[in-house]
């Protein structure tokens, strides 16, 4: 699954099952209040009913021991016929008798309540759950089945790119090598049309090498390597293609776990960068601080750096698909992209976590 898919899989899957956990949990609350409530007024009814007794005369034989009553004196005070309250561990209520002398106050332990109380909440918890882990069942069945059209279409590119690179390979390897027949001739060293060429060949290897390298995401094979030696090669390419350019490596040493190919891609694209983007006569500085890498170079700026690694993003010194490319490779291999730029340059710092 690709990393796009598995943010729409959780997007997806945590958007619907939020909401029914949500849903869930909200009815379980409200309905262990209402049956609460009417365990409350259960509790109520049978203090009445133990109080008709007593006024009345009757067996209370069916009340057991948790059940007891005093009697009190009047007092000439109102007395609310809603009164049922509690006193510590027992419920309360206070019935006026048939003459008006005193009142009947009757009592029942909590113990029986609070046993019903906790058996009801485990009961309602356990049937949440229940239906907390089908709905997660269920969103993840519906997730599958909602990502089912996009890995069809993104199948069927992939295949297209695999394809298209290719059918790619003849035409940019022939262009390759009449590129340096051209350079090999005397009577066209220092041409400006070219130079020009040879810029964009090596524009449209790297493009081919971006899509290449793209298609082998999800296979990355990751792996502890000196990326300083990666830096180097990446600067000798740049060097024969941009020779106005004055390249400063500051690199020997810097360990890490990454896709050989892919971090490789990453300097490429930054580096051209750097490159096409500079000022004449301009300088590319490379170095390392605090197991992370820094790529600064004198050129203009960038206006809005945290638009360059969207794809969609059009300036001046636009880059096209490079930047989009080397944030998802840096994303599939936990790298973090720090921008600083300013009006004399700009300075890329990868940060890996």
């Amino acid at each position: 699954m690709h990393h796009h898919e598995k943010s729409a899989f959780l997007k997806f899957f945590i958007t619907y099952f939020v909401s029914v956990a949500l849903l869930i949990l909200v009815a379980g609350f409200f309905y262990f209040n209402q049956m609460k409530s009417h365990l409350l007024r259960m509790e109520e009814f049978s203090l009445i009913k133990y109080a008709r007794h007593l006024k009345m005369g009757e067996p209370i034989s069916e009340f057991h021991k948790e059940y007891h009553y005093i009697y009190l004196k009047n007092e000439e005070k109102h007395i609310d016929i809603r009164n049922f309250g509690s006193i510590g561990n027992e419920f309360t209520k206070i019935i006026p008798m048939n003459h008006n002398s005193f009142y009947l106050q009757v009592f029942k332990s909590k113990k029986e309540f609070n046993e019903r109380v906790l058996s009801l909440k485990v009961k309602i918890i356990l049937i949440q759950v229940f239906l907390l882990l089908l709905f997660a069942f269920l969103s993840y069945k519906l997730a599958k089945n909602a990502l089912k059209p996009l890995q069809e279409s993104i199948s069927t590119l992939d295949k297209f790119a695999k394809d298209l690179i290719h059918d790619l390979n003849t035409p940019v390897t022939s262009i390759k090598l009449n590129m340096k027949l051209l350079e090999k001739n005397p009577q066209l060293k220092g041409d400006k049309i070219v130079e020009r060429l040879k810029k964009s060949v090596h524009n449209i290897e790297e493009l081919h090498e971006n899509l290449n390298i793209l298609l082998q995401e999800e296979t990355f094979q990751m792996e502890e390597l000196n990326i300083c030696k990666l830096v180097k090669e990446v600067v000798e390419m740049q060097q024969e293609i941009y020779s106005s350019i004055y390249f400063e490596v500051d690199c020997n040493t810097l360990k890490i776990k990454v896709n050989a190919n892919a971090i490789k891609q990453i300097l490429q694209n930054i580096i051209s960068n750097a490159c096409k983007y500079n000022s004449q006569d301009g300088f590319v500085k490379i170095y390392h601080h605090n197991g992370a890498l820094y790529i600064q170079d004198s050129g203009k700026g960038i206006e809005e750096p945290e638009k360059i690694f969207d794809r969609s993003y059009s300036a001046e010194h636009s880059t096209g698909i490079g930047l989009d490319i080397v944030k998802r490779l840096a994303f599939a291999m936990k790298i973090r992209i720090e921008v600083q730029t300013s009006h004399t340059g700009s300075c890329f710092i990868l940060h890996f976590i």
